[in-house]
């Protein structure tokens, strides 16, 4: 094995930087963690998420605390502010994307026996209450990841990398297969 060099790592970074962006947004609704909303932009670039949606409450760029976990993925991702999220998610909708929400609910399904049938709307909440009925109202499914240990739940930034790279794999092995 053999550690890559940071010259490799660049020459990497130009290649990716000329791949499409996935059929896949984001909406964070009332992030309160500025520090989760770097690292879901951080998480957001790896992935290739087309955009983010910061709404309610959630704090967006320029903001120093975001750079810090996000290193400078703000300027890579492509984002939006908009106070309503019932208005994104209304408009994505209408665009044909599934809205997916990700949280546990009685109605949730394991993340990992979900595929994405088409383009997905993501929709990550509050890191304590979750999401408004209202919002819940235009999802058309909730995914969920499984807990083993006597926590109920994740950070936010680390259970949107889960689900996201889940997204990523789905849609990427639906374009492999219909090519």
């Amino acid at each position: 094995m053999r550690k890559l060099t940071h010259v490799e790592l660049l020459e990497r970074q130009q290649k990716r930087k000329r791949v499409p962006k996935l059929p896949f947004c984001v909406v964070l609704n009332h992030i309160r963690s500025l520090h989760n909303v770097g690292s879901i932009f951080r998480t957001a670039d790896g992935a290739g998420v087309e955009k983010l949606y910061l709404c309610g409450i959630t704090g967006h760029p320029p903001d120093s605390k975001i750079t810090k976990t996000a290193l400078s993925a703000e300027k890579e991702v492509p984002w939006e502010y908009c106070q309503d999220a019932i208005e994104v998610l209304r408009r994505k909708k209408q665009e044909g994307y599934e809205i997916v929400l990700l949280e546990q609910l009685a109605q949730s399904i394991p993340y990992e026996t979900w595929t994405p049938q088409g383009s997905v709307c993501l929709v990550i909440g509050n890191e304590i209450e979750g999401v408004s009925d209202e919002l819940l109202a235009l999802c058309d499914r909730t995914i969920e990841i499984d807990m083993a240990g006597v926590k109920n739940s994740l950070n936010v930034s680390v259970a949107f990398g889960i689900a996201a790279y889940h997204i990523r794999n789905q849609i990427r092995e639906r374009a492999r297969a219909d090519s």
